[in-house]
């Protein structure tokens, strides 16, 4: 996506039921998380940390900071990750995230042969 389509996007989701929170670190926007608030647990669409500033524990304390300060009383909190990120798979673990479910998809097909 473009910069714009990516604004217009941010944009949308913070215009419903979407909070953001930025990170910052010695003045410098290093980071961001997405979240909605359920009924039933607060769903992390999305967060991030800059690719240079990544490895240095900022996303490990930011989660402990939305714990604390943005999710206090959460029942649970939800996220998704690709199948093929293994980075990020390897990163929830390491916060307290286990496997819950696997989504599956498939593009049409004119049969099932």
């Amino acid at each position: 996506m473009t910069v714009p389509q990516l604004a217009t996007r941010m944009s949308d989701w913070l215009c419903g039921d979407y909070q953001a929170v930025l990170f910052e670190e010695l003045d410098a926007v290093v980071g961001y998380a997405l979240f909605r608030r359920e009924p039933e647990y607060v769903y992390l669409r999305q967060i991030f940390v800059r690719p240079d500033f990544r490895r240095r524990g900022i996303g490990r304390a930011a989660m402990e900071w939305l714990s604390v300060n943005a999710w206090q009383g959460a029942p649970r909190l939800r996220i998704e990750v690709l199948i093929g990120n293994e980075i990020g798979q390897a990163f929830w673990r390491a916060v307290g995230f286990r496997d819950y479910s696997v989504t599956m998809e498939r593009e049409p097909m004119a049969s099932l042969e």
